[in-house]
């Protein structure tokens, strides 16, 4: 059995898995963001509250660019007290039990990639919708890092560009579906304006102003799958994050790649997009895959 931990803004998630990849139990609990200390403390209640005489192994899944072969973590996405920790090393001399660990993105695509919509295929991208664009680029079978550990890191691929001022809009900035669902929590009034449910009712009912917000969203993803189809040409986009559960999702992309098409004539490239398998949980089933594969000759 292994322990694997997914490492949010908000919750850490934890499970059980075993080697096949079947979730056998979950949890989860709050996190600060206060430092490293706080973080440490948290995680450290999660291993602790498990017996690792039956354990083989952490796995763990966490924001930031991980260099995977030493585990240390840069940057670290929303925990920036992160930037130059080992993490992995952390738990494992605590613990004297083996720790792999792997960007939070990166883990969505390895799940897809093991067991979901991808792994039938040699190349595709994988892209997560969520407060930016997580995910991770698939080439013959294999999750892409690059030299300096960014490759898939579409986030920050510039939309455009202020000739004067020479200031950027990033794709990530301005494809967020929390951003796009706060704009229409907002335009309709809501008490939550975070309320996802809420706002997807808006749009399944072609409410005029949520379809006009949700529509400027949808043609943002396309413009850039796009891009990426002639760039590395993969054979499938796989499109996950919560709102992916929503079929209008898949449906209005789909729509606006072919609007695209239809006033830009010269787009002959058809991208193929589907829906991620793995919902919530895919951090988890991505960082058990990391971490079977990082062992495996060990």
């Amino acid at each position: 059995m292994y322990l694997v931990i997914d490492i949010g803004g908000t919750f850490i998630k934890y499970g059980i898995m075993s080697e096949s990849g079947e979730l056998l139990s979950k949890g989860k609990r709050g996190v600060g963001r206060s430092g490293l200390q706080e973080l440490q403390d948290a995680l450290y209640t999660i291993v602790d509250a498990q017996d690792l005489s039956q354990i083989q192994g952490i796995a763990l899944s966490c924001p930031g660019t991980i260099d995977v072969e030493t585990g240390m973590v840069y940057h670290g996405g929303s925990f920036p007290f992160l930037h130059e920790v080992n993490l992995a090393k952390l738990l494992e001399d605590r613990y004297s039990i083996r720790v792999s660990i792997e960007n939070d993105g990166k883990c969505a695509a390895l799940a897809e990639l093991w067991l979901g919509s991808v792994k039938d295929t040699r190349d595709s991208v994988v892209m997560v919708l969520g407060s930016g664009i997580a995910g991770g680029i698939i080439m013959d079978g294999r999750l892409q890092r690059g030299k300096n550990l960014s490759a898939g890191e579409v986030s920050y691929v510039m939309s455009r560009i202020d000739p004067v001022t020479k200031e950027a809009a990033y794709f990530g900035l301005e494809s967020s579906a929390v951003e796009m669902v706060r704009q229409i929590g907002e335009l309709k009034g809501l008490d939550d304006p975070t309320n996802g449910e809420a706002v997807f009712e808006f749009i399944n009912q072609r409410d005029a102003e949520a379809c006009g917000v949700f529509d400027t969203f949808c043609t943002q993803i396309a413009v850039q799958i796009m891009n990426l189809q002639y760039i590395l040409d993969p054979e499938v986009f796989a499109i996950g994050g919560g709102i992916s559960a929503q079929p209008v999702v898949l449906e209005r992309i789909q729509w606006a790649i072919g609007e695209l098409k239809r006033i830009n004539p010269l787009h002959k490239a058809s991208p193929q997009i589907t829906a991620c398998t793995f919902g919530n949980d895919a951090n988890l089933y991505g960082a058990l895959y990391h971490f079977l594969n990082s062992h495996s000759n060990n």
